[in-house]
């Protein structure tokens, strides 16, 4: 990976991949135990992630050896449990779900080791010292390996065992032990997914970040969020029309304490701190506490960089970019007293900047990257920070900016607002949610 923090604990998505990973597996009722084997060096960082998890499951932390065979040892010279079912499971590989994991179980019942595999979507070739190709075998029958890999414990123990005899041992790969040193014991396969990827390198934590932008959209569809609501207090700014207008009206009906602002409304200059100031004081002498702020306030202006007044780019810069990072700066206090969240807006324009609205897409990128770095700063304040990227939609804004479009082509502000509030209920941090028509 190159960075001076183990992989396992750089954040994605505001929480360290680990307790991504393990977030996902306390979610079996069957698993009764969890050991976490890491290098000494990080046992108090992972200790602190610890608390974090809302699990009844005893979780023990195990110091790792020199080489991964001496970790793997470490561990299973920790179980004192002759006939448990081990799952071995790569930290990094944070989209692990209890499905692969009930397969996994299911077929332990019946083979003593259990591998995880997906289809290989690419040939595979063997080369010779040349570098020449000198096999091709048969595509259908390859399968690409994934973890958790799975065993009766008495099978991995004596499989280990006669490793250890062996003086050239060195093992890159638990069923792999199982396959040389066990060669009559059948290996099960079961089918992995290919979100279960490993973060091994850089590029991965990209995927990552979109796995997890899809997997966030999908959450905020399911999740149900009829009582969440409930004497929420809220304030949204923008909430003259459109979005925001939208979220306002939603929420009142969900039972929630809005406070609708905006220059209009409020006379809020979201450019000026002294302004924001005043209005969450204002909201909060009045609600008492403030759980979520939603900003959707935000200019658009079609024109060439070269054909923009200074002033016009000093202002949409302003809007689009610093008014997020003053109207957060304000919010910190306050959201961290109610361990509340804020949630900002982009554009789909943020992720490659378009012709003729060039500092527009360049704020928005900004705001993208403010939330992931928010959502990592204030993750120890269990305040949270998501950004909603809708796709283009039926507001004034848009409507000004490109005249009269096809209803059809673009979202009703509804369908925004809707996916706004589950984000919240969600109740996850640093995601970029995308909205989009079906």
């Amino acid at each position: 990976m190159g960075s001076a923090i183990p992989k396992q604990l750089l954040k994605i998505a505001g929480k360290p991949i680990i307790q991504h990973t393990l977030e996902n597996i306390i979610q079996i009722d069957s698993i009764d135990e969890i050991l976490i084997v890491t290098h000494k060096s990080t046992i108090k960082d992972v200790e602190q992630i610890l608390p974090n998890l809302n699990t009844k499951i005893s979780i023990r932390i195990i110091a790792g050896g020199k080489t991964r065979t001496q970790s793997t040892l470490n561990a299973i010279n920790a179980i004192n449990e002759k006939d448990a079912y081990v799952l071995l499971h790569d930290a990094v590989r944070p989209f692990i779900d209890k499905t692969i994991i009930k397969k996994c179980l299911k077929a332990l019942q019946n083979y003593d080791a259990v591998d995880t595999a997906i289809v290989s979507a690419d040939t595979i070739v063997g080369i010779d010292n040349e570098n020449c190709i000198n096999s091709m075998p048969v595509r259908n029958i390859l399968r690409r390996g994934q973890t958790p890999q799975c065993f009766k414990m008495s099978v991995l123990k004596k499989a280990y065992e006669l490793a250890a005899k062996d003086k050239n041992f060195e093992a890159t790969d638990n069923c792999g032990v199982i396959f040389k040193y066990l060669p009559n014991v059948k290996i099960k396969v079961v089918d992995g997914s290919a979100e279960n990827i490993k973060i091994t390198e850089n590029i991965d934590l990209q995927f990552a970040d979109k796995i997890f932008q899809m997997k966030t959209a999908q959450i905020s569809k399911n999740t149900n969020n009829e009582k969440i609501f409930v004497k929420k207090n809220v304030l949204i700014i923008g909430a003259s029309y459109g979005i925001g207008k939208s979220c306002a009206q939603l929420l009142s009906k969900l039972g929630a304490n809005v406070f609708p602002a905006s220059r209009s409304l409020t006379n809020t200059d979201i450019n000026d701190s002294a302004s924001i100031e005043e209005l969450f004081q204002k909201v909060y002498k009045k609600m008492g506490s403030i759980d979520l702020v939603i900003l959707t306030a935000g200019q658009l202006k079609i024109s060439k960089l070269v054909d923009m007044q200074n002033e016009d780019i000093k202002d949409l810069i302003n809007i689009d970019l610093t008014a997020p990072a003053l109207v957060a700066k304000t919010a910190y206090p306050y959201l961290k007293k109610s361990q509340g969240e804020i949630i900002f807006f982009t554009s789909s324009s943020y992720t490659r900047g378009r012709a003729n609205y060039s500092i527009y897409s360049a704020a928005k990128a900004g705001v993208v990257n403010l939330t992931q770095a928010l959502s990592d700063e204030w993750s120890s304040e269990n305040i949270r920070v998501n950004c909603i990227n809708p796709q283009r939609t039926n507001t004034p804004m848009r409507s000004e900016a490109f005249g009269k479009e096809p209803s059809e082509s673009l979202l009703n502000p509804k369908i925004v607002a809707e996916y706004t509030i589950k984000t919240y209920a969600a109740n996850i941090t640093g995601q970029i949610v995308d909205v989009r028509l079906t």
